[in-house]
């Protein structure tokens, strides 16, 4: 049995001896050659692909369809046409009659990656396809029958999308005949240091220049590190270090320079944090950074016209009583000078400060807004958005950095369907 996950990791190009990591692989070779449907657990950038492509390819099914569905990055009003299908005339831009991928991957396997994002009705018309294998197309009333494996992955809590009214029971209970929990990267040991000389490897033969080598105290920090992006983050800083760093022999200094805080959970709105979504966190952390810095630049604006306003205030109500060694001065706000009058009387001081008065008026006093919370900025930035683009959803989610699906979410929890 040792050779054969030994052989299997070669095959799929996994790396790493982790105990639970090569229980995983065992028991998707071992529940390969059923019909038994597959869910697939796991932190975002584990490596959760590798394990239906074994299943299928261990399965009697290997010579038929293999097809991979991110079912997060399909928007809400099209996913029911992209998995079931659709008749033509079915809906505004169906020209013609369209199989869906149930139909295509009839007699093979079907991969639905980020399965906790689809839609409830969506939801519904997959638990009929595993319970009997039937189907219906969009704008059909005709069943369809289709003989395919489903294998699915998320890494959205369940058990708690269920209990939001999220996620459907049932089909929870459907897709976890056989579960499958992929380990988080900072809890597989050895397998950092494993990883990061594959990647090293790998990034010296693509680069054509030598492969990058940890001294041993920087394993013990690479061991240390948390890895909130797993493997996939592993991968992207050591090809970082292979293209900058002139010296081969990476210490802990260097390497600690690589290896940013990066929060694991955040209680942010979900352009933020990412928490009730399955959005490539990494485009949203840059969001993040981008929200977090115009707020911090509004408040800081704010705060320097309130002092500007406070500041003229003063020099108004003071011009009166202005005394400098015997003799009145007049402050001037929009020249900055200074007019210093020889012993003048009070009544010509007056009409001189009347004649000011004229040019300057007292500015309305500044009343200091409550801040904006950050559902509010997110809102705020959605809204924005959907206006420079003239309502266009896809287009505003491009420039949001969040899938169409998730910025479809989005307008409807802020109320926003009236306002693009």
């Amino acid at each position: 049995m040792k050779n054969d996950i030994q052989n299997v990791k070669l095959r799929f190009g996994i790396i790493g001896n982790d105990n639970r990591l090569l229980r995983d692989i065992d028991i998707a070779m071992q529940v390969a050659p059923t019909d038994l449907s597959v869910l697939i657990t796991g932190e975002s950038g584990v490596g959760k692909e590798s394990f239906p492509q074994i299943i299928h390819q261990y399965s009697r099914r290997k010579h038929g369809q293999y097809i991979a569905v991110n079912c997060g990055a399909i928007p809400e009003g099209t996913i029911d046409s992209e998995l079931f299908g659709h008749e033509k005339g079915a809906f505004t831009g169906a020209i013609s009659e369209r199989n869906g991928y149930f139909a295509e991957a009839n007699g093979g396997t079907i991969f639905l990656d980020e399965v906790g994002e689809l839609p409830l009705a969506t939801q519904a018309r997959l638990l009929r396809v595993l319970e009997s294998g039937e189907y219906i197309k969009v704008g059909s009333s005709k069943v369809e029958k289709t003989d395919v494996r489903i294998v699915a992955a998320t890494n959205v809590n369940l058990a708690q999308a269920i209990a939001d009214g999220r996620f459907r029971e049932d089909l929870y209970f459907r897709l976890n005949t056989v579960p499958i929990k992929i380990p988080p990267l900072r809890e597989r040991g050895d397998d950092m240091v494993l990883l990061f000389r594959k990647f090293a490897s790998d990034f010296a033969e693509k680069y054509q220049m030598p492969a990058i080598q940890l001294t041993e105290e920087a394993k013990t920090i690479l061991k240390k590190y948390t890895w909130p992006g797993n493997v996939r983050q592993l991968k992207n800083v050591t090809e970082q270090i292979s293209i900058i760093e002139s010296d081969r022999e990476i210490t802990p200094d260097i390497l600690q320079n690589y290896l940013q805080d990066m929060p694991i959970k955040s209680n942010l709105p979900i352009l933020l944090s990412g928490e009730k979504g399955t959005q490539d966190k990494a485009s949203e952390r840059e969001l993040l950074y981008k929200v977090l810095s115009d707020y911090k630049a509004l408040f800081e604006l704010k705060g320097e016209v309130a002092e500007l306003k406070a500041t003229v205030k003063n020099l108004i109500a003071d011009r009166s009583h202005q005394i400098v060694a015997g003799q009145q001065v007049a402050y001037i706000p929009s020249t900055q000078s200074v007019v210093n009058v020889a012993q003048p009387s009070v009544s010509k001081i007056i009409t001189s400060m009347k004649s000011q008065d004229e040019e300057i008026s007292e500015p309305e006093e500044y009343v200091e807004e409550a801040p904006m919370s950050l559902d509010d900025v997110e809102k705020e930035m959605i809204k924005r958005a959907l206006e420079r683009h003239h309502g266009k959803r896809k287009n505003a989610a491009k420039d949001l950095n969040i899938s169409e699906r998730t910025l479809y979410r989005k307008i409807k929890e802020y109320g926003l369907e009236n306002k693009d």
